[in-house]
């Protein structure tokens, strides 16, 4: 009984992070089991957005700083995934500003992905070094101003990056199962971060910086761990992209896609991890919904269609109405509760 007691407790412990990946987990088997491969793209792509979002999540849900810029860490993590992994051949002729040991050779994926990420995150750490000690709306124009250099570098480096062109010839890995399992990770490392000392920490510096900072907390250590750990994360959503795509483009990864991960923050709500994820399936559920009606929905002998472009203009009205009838978005703040206790959700740590 006590090693069963034991059990329950880690796995009550685990729930938030347990009940969102078992979630997560649920879809993708349904999308398996459906076999439409237009419905395991857009489920695929939406996994991949739940590691960007949660990425976004580790620092401005527990910082309370919001961060424009993250997407330059997309950028950094594709490219670098590219340059590593793709064909060798073209390269040399192609990216001719590249150092030889990336100009002439591959490398596996796997430990390729992992140092794409970690390369976004030491450039995190380099640029947060200053950045983390702005606060408020200082500290996100500084971080937009990052994603506005980085697009700049990476639009006119001919030599690295092709500049305004794509590279292509990026192999194709990135399935589903894959997606769901970084997706997992993402959300065990947000879950573990916000939990740890350090999460915690930084949470109550966000609440009350004068009376952290009087308590001891060192607050920009405190953000630009959380700020490194971020870039890490949305770097490996943006390797995933560059591997689910085959083909990326700095103009990717710049404003659009900026505005549609907040958003999806936004939406689902970034005071807690529960609502990183709902933002992103709802917004991707809504998204895919619109794109099916451009392209047209035949019933019968007529085909129904909406005018282009409606999908992001719906996706700003759902935010706006989102901010006015529930501030703190979907999930309120709260995370997904024990289901057998008395109360069926659990506020988190604030």
């Amino acid at each position: 009984m006590a090693g069963r007691a034991s059990i329950i407790s880690f796995v009550r412990r685990l729930w938030p992070f347990l009940s969102l990946a078992l979630l997560l987990a649920a879809i993708v088997v349904t999308s398996w089991a459906i076999g439409s491969p237009t419905l395991q793209r857009t489920v695929t792509e939406a996994l991949i957005r739940v590691v960007i979002v949660v990425g976004l999540y580790i620092f401005i849900g527990n910082s309370g700083v919001v961060s424009f810029g993250s997407v330059a860490f997309m950028a950094i993590g594709a490219y670098a995934s590219g340059w590593q992994t793709c064909c060798s051949n073209n390269k040399a002729h192609t990216l001719m500003g590249l150092p030889d040991f990336l100009r002439y050779h591959t490398y596996p994926l796997f430990p390729a992905s992992l140092a794409s990420g970690a390369l976004a995150a030491v450039f995190a750490l380099t640029v947060g070094i200053p950045i983390m000690r702005l606060s408020g709306i200082a500290a996100g124009i500084a971080t937009l101003s990052v994603l506005a250099i980085v697009n700049v570098i990476y639009s006119n480096w001919d030599s690295v990056t092709l500049g305004s062109l794509s590279m292509v010839g990026i192999p194709l890995y990135v399935t589903m199962w894959g997606a769901l399992a970084w997706a997992a990770v993402s959300i065990l490392a947000a879950f573990l971060y916000q939990t740890s000392r350090p999460g915690i920490a930084l949470r109550a510096a966000s609440q009350d910086e004068v009376a952290a900072r009087a308590a001891g907390i060192d607050v920009p250590r405190q953000r630009l761990l959380a700020w490194c750990l971020s870039a890490f994360f949305v770097g490996m959503g943006g390797v995933l992209y560059a591997h689910f795509l085959g083909v990326i483009n700095v103009a990717f990864f710049y404003l659009n896609m900026t505005f549609i991960t907040l958003a999806m923050l936004i939406v689902g709500g970034r005071k807690s991890l529960a609502g990183a994820v709902s933002g992103v399936i709802v917004l991707s559920a809504v998204a895919e919904s619109f794109r099916q009606l451009e392209e047209g929905i035949t019933i019968g002998s007529t085909t129904v269609s909406i005018p282009n472009g409606l999908e992001e203009v719906v996706v700003a009205v759902i935010m706006v109405v989102i901010l006015i009838l529930r501030p703190n978005g979907i999930m309120d703040g709260a995370e997904i509760g024990w289901p057998w206790s008395s109360k069926a959700s659990s506020k988190s740590v604030r």
